[in-house]
C-alpha cells in the first residue's frame, strides 16, 4: 500500500464541513493523530487550496471529527475535535467546533453506536473532549434514521434542513479560570502601534476575546475578503488574540499562542448598522442587536463559529462588558440577534438563577452527511495499532417519545 485507507464519512455540521472518523479506526497512540489529519485534509497547502487532500481552503472547512465510546457515565459518545491549518500543518485540539458538534449525535444514532427511538426524538449527550463538556442534542428520527429534510434554514447555507437543538450545558470554564479568565469584565492592552484597546476575555464554550471594531479601525460591515486583505487590522486583531491567551494562562508566551491557532478565539463587535450579507441579501439595523466579525484560524469567518457565538452570548449578559457595551437597547440575552457576515444568526444564554452564574446556552443548526466510504492519505505515520473496542458495543442513550 501506498496510502492510508479508513472509513470515513463527509459530513455538513452547520456552516462547517468536516471529515468524522470512528476512534477505533485510527491509530492507538493519539500523538499520530495530527500528521494523519494534516495529510487528510492536504495541508500544509501555500497555495490555500488544500487540493491534495479533502480540505476546502479556508478554516470552517479543513476540520476533523473523532467519535468514540464515552469515557464519562453523564455522556454517550466521546467527541474529539480537530482545526487543521490551511497554509501550514497545524492541528489544533485546544477547543471544540459548535457547527460540527451538530452532526455528532445524528452520525452516533445513523451508525447504530447509541440506542434510540425509531421513530421520534433522540436525545445525544456528547462528551467534547476538547473542552471537557456536555452538549446535549435533540433531533427527530423516522424509521430509524435521522431526518435530514426540514424547515430550518441558517445563514450561510441554500435551503432548509431538519433542525438540530444543542443546549451547551454548563458552558463556561472549560480550562479551569471561570467565565471571566483574568477576573475582569475589561482588561486594556497595549497593541505594538501605541494604542490603547479595551477587551473582554471569557472562557464560555470557547475561549474568547472581544474588541470593539472602532478601537482596533475595524467595520463589523465589512466582507471577510476584506478583513483578511487588511494586513494591518489582521495584525493587531493577532496580536490581540496573542496577548489575551498569554493573560488568561492558555500559553506561557506569545510565540506559544501563535502555534496554538484555535485558541482564544478573536472577534471584533459593533454595533447595528444597514450592511449586505455574502448572499447579497440585506440586513437593517432594527433586524439585529449587535454585529460581530470573528477570526478563526487566522482567516476571517464567512459567518461565525457556534462557539464564538455562544462565547459572544454570554459575554453579552455580563454587565460591563466590550459587549455588553454596543448591544441595542432592547435586546434580549435568551433571543440575541447577531449581524455576521452570512447573515443574522440568534443565539441566546440562561443565567443561573441561584448561583448568578451561565447555565446553558442553545442555537439550533442543521446538518447533513454529504458522502461516506474511506478516505486516503500519503503514509506519513504508522496505524500498526487500532483500537476495535468502539465496534463490539451499543451505547444506550437518553431518548423522548
Amino acid at each position: 500500500m501506498t496510502q492510508h485507507r479508513l472509513p470515513a464519512a463527509f459530513i455538513r455540521g452547520g456552516t462547517s464541513k468536516a471529515v468524522v472518523l470512528k476512534r477505533a479506526d485510527l491509530p492507538g497512540n493519539e500523538a499520530e493523530w495530527p500528521t494523519l489529519f494534516a495529510a487528510i485534509l492536504g495541508s500544509p497547502d501555500p497555495n490555500m487550496r488544500q487540493l491534495n487532500g479533502m480540505g476546502g481552503g479556508i478554516s470552517s472547512l479543513s476540520k476533523i471529527c473523532v467519535i468514540g465510546p464515552s469515557t464519562r457515565p453523564d455522556a454517550d459518545i466521546d467527541y474529539t475535535f480537530a482545526q487543521v491549518g490551511v497554509v501550514n500543518d497545524a492541528v489544533d485540539f485546544s477547543s471544540n467546533c459548535g457547527n460540527m458538534s451538530s452532526a455528532m449525535g445524528p452520525f452516533a444514532y445513523d451508525e447504530g453506536l447509541v440506542d434510540g427511538p425509531l421513530n421520534g426524538q433522540a436525545i445525544v449527550r456528547i462528551h467534547n473532549t476538547n473542552s471537557g463538556k456536555i452538549i446535549a442534542a435533540r433531533f427527530r428520527v423516522a424509521s430509524g434514521r435521522a431526518l435530514v429534510a426540514g424547515d430550518l434554514t441558517i445563514p450561510g447555507v441554500h435551503g432548509t434542513g431538519a433542525p438540530v437543538v444543542l443546549d451547551f450545558l454548563d458552558p463556561t470554564d472549560t480550562f479551569g479560570r471561570g467565565l471571566l479568565p483574568s477576573g475582569q469584565q475589561i482588561d486594556c492592552f497595549t497593541l505594538q502601534d501605541g494604542r490603547e484597546v479595551n477587551v473582554t476575555m471569557i472562557d464560555a464554550a470557547v475561549p474568547s476575546v472581544f474588541v470593539a471594531a472602532s478601537d482596533v479601525d475595524g467595520d463589523t460591515c465589512a466582507h471577510p475578503s476584506e478583513l483578511d486583505n487588511d494586513i494591518a487590522l489582521m495584525t493587531r486583531l493577532e496580536e490581540i488574540r496573542r496577548q489575551a491567551s498569554v493573560v488568561i494562562g492558555l500559553t506561557a508566551d506569545a510565540d506559544s499562542a501563535a502555534r496554538r491557532i484555535a485558541t482564544p478565539k478573536v472577534a471584533m463587535v459593533g454595533t447595528t448598522a444597514h450592511y449586505e450579507d455574502l448572499s447579497g441579501q440585506s440586513h437593517a439595523p432594527q433586524a439585529q442587536d449587535l454585529q460581530i466579525r470573528m477570526i478563526s484560524a487566522g482567516q476571517a469567518h464567512r459567518a461565525v463559529p457556534v462557539t464564538g457565538a455562544l462565547a459572544l452570548a454570554c459575554a453579552a449578559v455580563v454587565k460591563g462588558s466590550v459587549v455588553a457595551t454596543v448591544l441595542a437597547p432592547d435586546a434580549d440575552p435568551l433571543n440575541l440577534r447577531i449581524g455576521t457576515p452570512s447573515g443574522i444568526i440568534t443565539v441566546g444564554a440562561t443565567r443561573d438563577a441561584e448561583g448568578g452564574g451561565i447555565s446553558a446556552a442553545r442555537i439550533l443548526r442543521t446538518q447533513r452527511r454529504l458522502m461516506d466510504g474511506h478516505v486516503y492519505a500519503p503514509l506519513q505515520s504508522t496505524l500498526k495499532s487500532r483500537r476495535s473496542d468502539f465496534k463490539k458495543e451499543k451505547i444506550p442513550c437518553s431518548t423522548t417519545k
